[in-house]
């Protein structure tokens, strides 16, 4: 059986492979912290839930072009929208954790020990870093507006200067 999108036709099994990596994205996102380390929150996913394993599926390797739309190795056709479904995903789904009321409406300050998600555009796809506030910085009106994050990548802590458009609170310490 053919389903045709566009001038391009899809077999019943490239599209049920694409939901396979679109259901790997979507249950990959994080829902809470489960690590009892403060230094290196690990996250709780639905996957954690739905196959018992710790670790979220990870892409093949490579990168894959709009010219592999194209292509006939199929499996290069479900990457690419694989990818295109991580990046709208990603963009969205973080865009509706970080409501941005008008400038005139208070919101809560994060403050240190709160576990937030990195919006960084590099990561790769199902990777949702996060990091927990170590400092805050408030500006004049002492609203928090850049904070130091700390997460552990490649085996280290590493802190960075971030502000806070670019989190997304995850987790509150009250």
């Amino acid at each position: 059986m053919h389903y045709q999108l566009g001038k391009q036709q899809y077999t019943h099994d490239l599209l049920t492979t694409l939901m396979a990596e679109a259901s790997a994205i979507v249950n990959s996102r994080p829902i809470t912290t489960v690590s009892s380390d403060a230094n290196d929150p690990q996250a709780l996913t639905p996957n954690m839930l739905l196959t018992m394993k710790t670790q979220s599926p990870t892409p093949p390797p490579g990168s894959f072009v709009q010219q592999d739309i194209y292509s006939r190795k199929r499996w290069r056709r479900v990457q690419y929208l694989a990818d295109q479904f991580w990046i709208r995903w990603r963009k969205e789904y973080l865009q509706s954790r970080q409501p941005r009321p008008k400038w005139n409406k208070s919101t809560i300050n994060v403050k240190e020990g709160d576990v937030v998600l990195l919006r960084e555009k590099e990561y790769a796809r199902n990777s949702w870093p996060l990091a927990r506030i170590v400092k805050v910085y408030p500006s004049d009106d002492n609203k928090v507006r850049k904070v130091d994050v700390m997460i552990y990548k490649d085996g280290e802590h590493r802190t960075y200067l971030r502000p806070i458009s670019e989190l997304v609170l995850i987790e509150s310490t009250n």
